[in-house]
């Protein structure tokens, strides 16, 4: 996999020129678990098979910048730094980490799904059994500008313009006017980072995860709230949000959840995201039945086989590979069920 970065690095530096090179990863680790400390438990035992998965999954990548997805969130950070001490262990440094709080397991106090319970996971602003699970955190070789980072999690779903909100079959919003009054958007987070890579240039990565468009009824509530994931990207880049973007090339990367041709989801949305002339689709290809799979969920779904975990570069940034790598059998689809994608990009001098 590193043979053609190493190839484009000597181009690069036999033409005189300076630039930043670099790899972007994401990775589903679904390391989440069912209760508060049971992950940080599991990855200091140096016994869990999941977790030693991942972890030789994410070396043999060699990312800089790695998403990890379904990683469940602490306060004090102590899963995510033990994690990054499993990792150190096994040949890989990531000196900068970042995992902010997460809407999953904040709880509302309200009935967001329906049932005409309070204080279900369906109740809390995402789906959680407690505050924290199913979190997302940012591993990195290169600095993390923390002053600068944009954290778009608290913004409410109707607050979106253009927002497509559920509706009852009699018209009204769905499930209450209360409910939609205090429901955010992000059913994970949905964060902008700036980055300053070797050089010096910044660039901001664009880190979420959306609701999965099912586990619901014909109001379509996780599907609608899946697609304004999606067009909330637009919406902030091309300032129609209260929050100002960063003026940084950015590299958008998440579990869409969404494959844009094959399974449930509003695909429409996904393929306006993908083909957005702001953004380039590398179109990482891995050794799955179908080439283009991020995840093999067989004996999940029909079809098995779908793409729904994205690395999307700016324009300005050069692609030199992509990929999508998969754990060796027996890992593959039962230890880790997601492979990890990535992408090599360079940022062009003097562009």
């Amino acid at each position: 996999m590193l043979r053609g970065l190493f190839i484009s690095i000597l181009l690069w530096v036999s033409s005189g020129l300076s630039a930043d090179i670099f790899r972007v990863a994401l990775l589903n680790t679904e390391l989440d678990r069912k209760g508060p400390g049971l992950l940080l438990r599991d990855i200091v035992s140096d016994k869990d098979e999941q977790v030693a998965a991942v972890v030789d999954l994410l070396v043999a990548a060699e990312a800089d910048i790695v998403l990890l997805l379904r990683f469940d969130w602490d306060l004090d950070g102590a899963a995510l730094n033990a994690f990054a001490d499993r990792l150190f262990k096994a040949g890989l440094d990531y000196p900068h980490r970042l995992a902010l709080r997460p809407n999953t397991g904040l709880g509302t106090g309200l009935d967001l799904d329906g049932d005409g319970r309070f204080e279900g996971p369906r109740d809390a602003q995402g789906y959680g059994l407690f505050p924290g699970q199913n979190g997302m955190a940012l591993l990195s070789r290169l600095p993390i500008d923390r002053a600068g980072v944009i954290d778009l999690s608290d913004l409410l779903w109707r607050d979106l313009p253009g927002a497509e909100m559920p509706v009852t079959a009699a018209g009204g919003p769905y499930p209450s006017e209360d409910a939609q009054a205090a429901q955010r958007l992000s059913s994970v987070g949905h964060w902008a980072v700036p980055i300053r890579l070797a050089s010096g240039e910044q660039i901001a990565v664009l880190a979420y995860h959306a609701s999965p468009p099912v586990f619901d009824g014909p109001e379509d509530a996780n599907g609608l709230r899946n697609a304004d994931e999606q067009r909330l990207w637009r919406s902030f880049l091309e300032s129609r949000l209260a929050t100002p973007p960063p003026k940084l090339p950015v590299v958008l990367i998440g579990g869409a959840n969404v494959d844009p041709n094959r399974g449930e989801g509003r695909r429409d949305v996904l393929k306006e995201l993908l083909s957005w002339d702001r953004l380039q689709d590398p179109e990482p290809q891995g050794d799955a039945p179908v080439a283009d799979a991020t995840v093999d969920w067989r004996g999940i779904t029909d079809p098995p086989y779908l793409r729904v975990d994205y690395v999307l570069p700016d324009q300005v940034f050069e692609v030199l590979g992509s990929g999508v790598l998969w754990p060796p059998e027996p890992a593959r689809g039962e230890l880790v069920k997601h492979g990890l994608v990535w992408v090599d990009l360079v940022l062009p001098p003097g562009r």
